[in-house]
């Protein structure tokens, strides 16, 4: 489809109870290549969340009594429909973000995998029945769809943060209002047109593109009927959001910050460990929570390691990410560019030294080039901030206690990068990494089949794998009488 037709077809206006529907203002959403403008869509106020949440709770009761089997029916009809699409969904990702044409397919085949993996989760929604220890009654444990959910998702996975989060909650019986970033909220968009094509009832999604996130935020958050809220962004901002769910004592999951170390231990296959660390490094341009944020090399191999990653990432291919030709597309704007200037310049400021990379082109466009930095400091900042750009800082160790002790010095805890031929050394410190995902000898470890989430300050509550949707069920217990 071409760019134009593409564009045309995507929903602009606020989506509320299965209906698109004009508002009283709008912004434009911008191509990160050139910052030219794509579209013009709709902008949420504080009014128009509380009618999001109005249909939400009109058609709650009904959804959550649908037959499990009917849910999972309609989330693998989302699955087939999305997958029909890819191209363009892919496509509409691809202007609105910037990362190139392959990643933002691969995400589309990610993002979908959510709706068919909870389309069978939909039907395995367990509880148990078992005699009370004093024998004079039964215990029955049921498990309920927790009601109305708010979802904040944002700008770096355009479609999958929002699947992640969907796929569950509609299996679980949950209805649920999504607000996009203001970034990219083009996919969403066009993704609850593909749902409702789907036969998504009205009114079980809702989603609000807004330049006013707190306002809308602050009118769910503080509307009594909102039972559930979910968000993926910053650090920060999950730690205003828990403090402001609070008061309503909100069920909540935080998927936040990260910092992820990629340690690489002297018995590693060093090629295998480059070809990890490009990919942990380099998906999605970097833009990843995931993504490996400071690079641990054993001192005996560091040598070898660096100069071949230092190949690896000077052949990136700097472009728009919509020409073929492309293998690393802009980052998301100005802001983004400024920050990852900010922190390479402090590295070498302290001592680091640039071997690949390291200046931004100018010109028009938010882009940045892959880079590596050697010999950094452990005072450097780009070893303790998450960059969110195309940026490896490596730094070398000695023992295995070291690289452990490395990998451990941060306040975030969400995912970790592993090589060594040694199986006992692989278990051995994965146990003693403080994160919650953890890959050994491979540099993706996103899968919806498996529980996504992180420990200390990125966050709590997991997305995926049969542990997702207990995020959105509340546990009953039913006391009965022998």
């Amino acid at each position: 489809m071409a760019i134009e037709d593409l564009i045309s077809s995507v929903p602009t206006g606020l989506w509320i109870g299965g209906e698109e529907r004009q508002a009283a203002s709008t912004f434009n959403v911008l191509d990160p290549s050139d910052d030219q403008v794509l579209a013009t869509v709709a902008d949420a106020t504080a009014a128009d969340a509380v009618a999001a949440l109005d249909a939400a709770c009109a058609v709650q009761a009904e959804w959550a009594a649908t037959a499990p089997r009917k849910r999972g029916e309609i989330l693998r009809s989302v699955f087939e429909k999305i997958t029909e699409n890819a191209d363009d969904i892919a496509a509409l990702m691809t202007l609105e973000m910037g990362k190139v044409l392959a990643e933002s397919k691969g995400e589309v085949t990610y993002g979908a995998e959510f709706f068919r993996w909870f389309s069978e989760e939909a039907v395995r929604i367990a509880g148990r029945y078992t005699p009370a220890p004093a024998g004079a009654g039964r215990i029955l444990v049921t498990k309920q769809a927790v009601g109305p959910c708010y979802a904040i998702t944002p700008w770096n996975f355009p479609l999958a943060m929002g699947t992640r989060k969907m796929g569950p909650a509609f299996a679980a019986g949950c209805t649920m209002i999504v607000k996009p970033a203001q970034e990219t909220p083009l996919t969403m968009l066009l993704l609850a047109k593909l749902m409702d094509e789907a036969g998504l009832p009205k009114g079980v999604l809702s989603v609000l593109p807004t330049t006013s996130p707190g306002e809308v935020t602050t009118a769910l958050i503080d509307d009594g009927r909102l039972r559930k809220l979910t968000f993926t962004g910053s650090t920060g901002v999950g730690k205003s959001l828990v403090k402001q769910s609070a008061d309503k004592l909100l069920r909540t999951s935080m998927e936040l910050g990260g910092n992820a170390p990629f340690i690489v231990f002297d018995d590693a296959d060093v090629d295998a460990a480059v070809d990890g660390a490009i990919l942990a490094k380099m998906r999605n341009g970097g833009e990843a929570c995931t993504a490996a944020n400071r690079f641990h090399v054993a001192n005996a191999v560091r040598e070898e390691f660096t100069e071949k990653l230092v190949k690896r990432m000077s052949e990136f291919n700097l472009g728009k990410g919509i020409d073929p030709a492309s293998t690393l597309g802009p980052l998301i704007n100005s802001k983004q560019v400024s920050t990852v200037t900010e922190l390479v310049s402090d590295a070498v400021s302290r001592g680091a030294t640039v071997a690949v990379g390291g200046v931004a082109p100018g010109g028009p466009g938010n882009f940045y080039p892959a880079t590596v930095l050697t010999d950094v400091p452990a005072d450097a900042r780009i070893l303790k901030e998450e960059v969110f750009g195309p940026v490896a800082p490596i730094t070398g160790f000695d023992t295995e206690d070291d690289g452990v002790a490395a990998a451990n010095d941060t306040e975030y805890g969400l995912a970790a990068y592993v090589y060594t031929r040694s199986l006992d050394r692989a278990l051995r410190v994965a146990e003693g990494i403080e994160s919650g995902m953890v890959g050994i000898n491979r540099g993706v470890i996103s899968d919806a089949a498996a529980p996504f989430g992180g420990i200390k300050e990125s966050g709590f509550g997991r997305e995926g794998g049969s542990e997702g949707i207990e995020e959105y069920l509340d546990t009953k217990y039913i006391a009965l009488t022998r």
